[in-house]
């Protein structure tokens, strides 16, 4: 559950988008008319992104979509147009279908930390991460939910991927 977190983080804060094994095979977004977050990805904002505080430049994932048992290159880059301190936090659903993996909630500041990050959050971030996707992804639908606040429960950003691979 930790590595889900930390990479849903990644997926998240311009720090972006691979939920380690949610990713492989053939992508199906469910929501037709929702804003797809620039770039190669699977991602899509889960409401207009214009007042979100983390602004996403682009998210490319190499190879895309992503292949099981295989290294997933991740660049990204976005802006923080306010600062994001320590107690900001990450609510992450994970389905299995319609099956629950994942809910929780998560301190932001320190899932950064696996990008090399750290809090306060503010101004252009770039960033490269590499992750191995395991071999053994279950076939089936993945849907992941990555909605992240301040401490003042300010919305820094929200973002939805939808998955089936067989």
């Amino acid at each position: 559950m930790k590595s889900l977190i930390i990479l849903a983080s990644l997926c998240l804060c311009t720090l972006v988008s691979s939920k380690s094994f949610l990713f492989g095979g053939s992508q199906h977004t469910l929501v037709d008319d929702a804003t797809p977050v620039p770039g190669d990805n699977p991602l899509i904002f889960c409401a207009d992104p214009s007042d979100y505080i983390l602004t996403i430049d682009n998210v490319d994932l190499d190879p895309n979509p992503p292949e099981k048992g295989k290294a997933l290159q991740i660049k990204a880059k976005g802006n923080f147009t306010q600062t994001v301190d320590k107690d900001a936090y990450i609510n992450l659903s994970v389905k299995y279908g319609l099956i629950t993996l994942v809910n929780t909630k998560a301190d932001l500041c320190e899932q950064m930390k696996e990008v090399d990050e750290s809090c306060p959050l503010y101004g252009a971030k770039d960033f490269t991460k590499e992750v191995t996707l395991p071999k053994e992804i279950p076939p089936g639908t993945y849907t992941v939910l990555a909605d992240a606040y301040t401490k003042d429960d300010e919305k820094v950003t929200c973002l939805k991927a939808t998955v089936h691979f067989g």
